[in-house]
């Protein structure tokens, strides 16, 4: 093949590839923005069908995963706990031990495996669940408009994404803060003032805001990200069936985006 043919062939590729990355980046933004609006809004939660689906789907994306979630989430802390307050022990630093325990595992991986743990277990499903029904929706010959879709589908699978995260990680954290005083104090109340004068100091009014906008964007993408992947259409204008592990790498990867602007945040 001509060098100069195959070089054209070969920057048109990777144009085309730039340019529908671009493309698939824009409709997430879009969706979201759309979404975001809808949700602030009091006229999309009035009375009536469009409240029941709202509701129904906080119930379904935190209820069935609250329990066994919790106590998952406390098994994770505590070994972190033990690892953490062994290991300065060991080496004399046990003054340390809990503002380490409550950077690393409330302002850092909580968040992170709850947003990762609802992605999986309901925004994810929920996403193809909507792809399937636009898809045969298109095979039946009918059309459902943008708006319908947003208000009817799209919102309340959202806002059910959204706050399962918010609840299951504000309840992480309240598990991890009480495991963390049991494991340093045990069950003597004189530790209190100590333990809140430690847990104060690490949460600064810079840090807190910075640890609640990360979690709010990370319930965000959770619900954005994979709904606006289900309402795609490919070149052909039909919904093809998309690769789950694309799905994941492309929310994996806003999500330590969000990680990684919080620790220049928490950190720089």
């Amino acid at each position: 093949m001509d060098p100069v043919t195959s070089t054209q062939t070969t920057l048109s590729r990777w144009g085309k590839q730039v340019r529908a990355t671009w493309l698939a980046w824009w409709r997430v933004l879009l969706l979201g923005a759309q979404i975001v609006v809808l949700g602030l809004l009091p006229s999309s939660y009035e009375r009536g069908v469009q409240r029941q689906a709202v509701l129904r789907n906080i119930y379904m994306a935190t209820a069935p995963l609250l329990t066994w979630f919790l106590v998952l989430s406390a098994l994770i802390s505590l070994v972190l706990i033990r690892i953490v307050v062994a290991t300065a022990f060991s080496y004399g630093l046990s003054q340390y031990a809990l503002e380490v325990l409550v950077r690393t595992l409330v302002l850092e991986l909580i968040p992170l495996y709850v947003a990762m743990f609802v992605a999986l277990r309901f925004s994810m499903p929920g996403a193809e669940d909507v792809h399937e029904t636009l898809s045969e929706l298109q095979d039946d010959g009918v059309v459902r408009a943008h708006q319908t879709l947003l208000r009817n589908e799209l919102l309340p699978r959202a806002v059910g994404s959204v706050f399962s995260v918010l609840m299951l990680a504000a309840l992480s954290c309240v598990i991890a803060l009480v495991l963390t005083y049991l494991t340093v104090y045990g069950f003597s109340p004189w530790g209190l003032p100590a333990y809140t004068r430690g847990v104060g100091q690490v949460f600064t009014p810079a840090v807190t805001l910075i640890f609640a906008l990360k979690t709010v964007f990370l319930s965000l993408a959770v619900a954005i990200v994979p709904l606006a992947s289900s309402t795609h259409r490919d070149p052909s204008g039909r919904y093809s069936r998309r690769s789950d592990i694309t799905e994941f790498a492309r929310l994996f990867s806003v999500v330590l985006l969000i990680e990684v602007v919080s620790l220049l945040g928490n950190y720089y």
